[in-house]
């Protein structure tokens, strides 16, 4: 978990820290480099100068080796050699301290989420290195797919405690799950054996006998050592506030253009794209390619040289941008979330600011902490508990997985997959990618983007076939009538829709219109407390026929879509 002592531990491991108590053996003379998890580093030297530091003394007959070595590992993470590290932003700084790491070639190699502000082509290409390293290798990851492919034995730091499970992660989630059933039946015994010492010290008197003194002391030991029982954690209740319904068109560009002025190449050029109400959409690619780009310019943030950016009605957006997205490290995480106040709204009700960081893990001790005292993944949980209590039909996430612990994660995964709204998600984690979004867009470099059906391993798939690139929202007019896909290729004219289809056509939009205020009003009577004095049956009722209107509107959006397709 976040802040259970990960980090703590690899510095205990590297000899940066000692401990408390207890021994740490290192064999003599083993080279051992830690990658940090924070990015403390700051220096007017070239990129080139600080990776080959993790060199170190070079013997004449392997200097020309290892030099290389460094620039292979310089050129596969896309790091530029002259560059002033200072010049550079905090995820590619951590990039230059992940190549020092590497190309020393140490005996024991400390890696603290080394996947973070990696894009999915260096993160592949890390997986390889280290599967055939030579040396030892720890590693802090939430990245599943990583994890699967690389590790051997998984040491879990749960309530204080180290444990080892050989075998890989799939092996340890099994064992780890038999474990904690069989814990939970020797608690369930231990407390009923409690439960009748403590029956038989309150009949009093006989208790008391000397020949009972060893049972007496035997119940508070027993007492003690249920005192210092440590339950397991509980788990993150994330709650993603949602607003009103937005329009079905959410965003659009129509031959957008945009290049930054010292850029070599466009960022995008005359690109076309339809984000529709629902769309659950993963943007993908290498770092600097344009994706961050791309969301600033569909927000309003940026203006493009060239075509034209609409937005939908009623469209209000919750956005994560962990880079931009800066907290105040001296304010404490209470306020960081309240804001001087006691209570924050989620879901049109007030939330005590404790009960409600209580759900993301942060005691009330932890809350009245700075921020700065936090590790990265609580630092990740309090924005997403900021972000959460913003009302909202769209989310847009850049990156909101660095960090996070593996339970926090996939809370946050199956959160986003029932999340009834509109999602736009940047992330280099595979796994995360499959399991949440249903089209992609591909940034491929030099103002190419293409858009596939499906998740990353469907974009894999498709990506080397011929005419695989699908314009997944649907096809637009251009002045002369003719339809064209978002590479701007000219298709044939589609067919033309019938009477009958013109006439659902035309009846659609009032069809849909009224479906949309049922459902509103429906939502708010379920929000009001009020409500729920009436009989279960009107309670119920109300429920399912919310859940109908869900279905027949996505139906009728979905024909809607269909006919407008069509044309006339």
């Amino acid at each position: 978990r976040n802040g259970t002592g990960k980090s703590t531990l690899l510095q205990i491991i590297g000899g940066e820290l000692p401990p408390d108590s207890g021994s740490v053996w290192r064999q003599p003379g083993a080279r051992v480099t830690r990658l940090v998890q924070d990015v403390p580093l700051s220096t007017d030297r070239t990129v080139a100068q600080v990776v080959g530091e993790g060199l170190g003394e070079l013997d004449e007959h392997d200097e020309w080796q290892r030099e290389h070595q460094a620039d292979m590992v310089m050129t596969r993470l896309s790091l530029p050699p002259d560059a002033i590290v200072d010049s550079l932003s905090g995820g590619w700084k951590r990039r230059v301290l992940l190549a020092r790491a590497l190309v020393g070639q140490p005996d024991v190699l400390l890696l603290d989420e080394p996947t973070n502000h990696l894009d999915i082509e260096a993160i592949a290409w890390l997986e390889d290195f280290l599967a055939t390293y030579g040396g030892a290798v720890v590693f802090v990851t939430h990245d599943r797919v990583f994890l699967e492919r690389l590790a051997t034995r998984i040491v879990e730091l749960d309530r204080g405690q180290l444990t080892s499970w050989p075998g890989d992660y799939a092996t340890f989630e099994r064992k780890k799950e038999e474990w904690l059933a069989n814990e939970e039946l020797q608690q369930a015994k231990f407390d009923k054996k409690l439960a009748v010492e403590e029956a038989w010290l309150r009949r009093g008197v006989k208790a008391r006998r000397t020949r009972d003194e060893g049972r007496v002391k035997a119940l508070m030991a027993m007492r003690a050592e249920r005192a210092q029982r440590r339950a397991q954690m509980g788990q993150v209740r994330l709650q993603i506030e949602q607003g009103d319904v937005s329009g079905k068109m959410v965003f659009e560009m129509e031959d957008v253009s945009f290049q930054y002025p010292a850029a070599a190449a466009p960022v995008m050029d005359a690109f076309s794209t339809r984000v529709m109400r629902g769309d659950r959409i993963g943007l993908i690619g290498a770092n600097g390619t344009g994706k961050t780009t791309f969301l600033r310019l569909l927000l309003g943030e940026l203006t493009p040289q060239a075509g034209e950016v609409r937005r939908g009605a009623n469209v209000d957006v919750a956005y994560f941008d962990q880079q931009r997205e800066q907290l105040d490290p001296d304010r404490t995480v209470v306020d960081t979330i309240g804001d001087g106040n006691d209570t924050v709204t989620v879901n049109g009700r007030p939330r005590h600011v404790h009960g409600y960081l209580q759900d993301f893990l942060f005691s009330p001790e932890r809350a009245r902490s700075p921020v700065k005292a936090l590790s990265g993944g609580e630092r990740n949980r309090l924005l997403l508990a900021r972000l959460f209590t913003r009302p909202a039909n769209v989310l847009v996430l850049d990156e909101p997985t660095n960090d996070l612990d593996l339970e926090t994660l996939e809370l946050l995964e199956q959160q986003l997959v029932d999340w009834p709204g509109t999602l736009l998600l940047v992330s280099h984690d595979r796994r995360f990618l499959d399991n949440v979004i249903t089209s992609t867009i591909a940034f491929e470099g030099k103002g190419r983007i293409d858009e596939y059906v499906g998740g990353y391993a469907d974009y894999l798939r498709q990506r080397n076939q011929p005419g695989a690139a699908k314009d997944t929202s649907g096809l637009r007019k251009d002045a002369s009538g003719d339809t064209k896909n978002t590479s701007g290729n000219t298709k044939a004219k589609p067919k033309k829709r019938s009477f009958k289809e013109e006439r659902e056509y035309n009846e659609l939009p009032d069809r849909i219109a009224a479906l949309e205020e049922e459902q509103k009003a429906l939502q708010a009577k379920l929000a009001d407390s009020e409500f729920y004095k009436q009989g279960g049956a009107t309670i119920q009722e109300a429920v399912d026929r919310l859940a109908k209107i869900d279905e027949e509107l996505l139906t009728a959006l979905e024909r809607w879509d269909v006919l407008d397709s069509i044309g006339k």
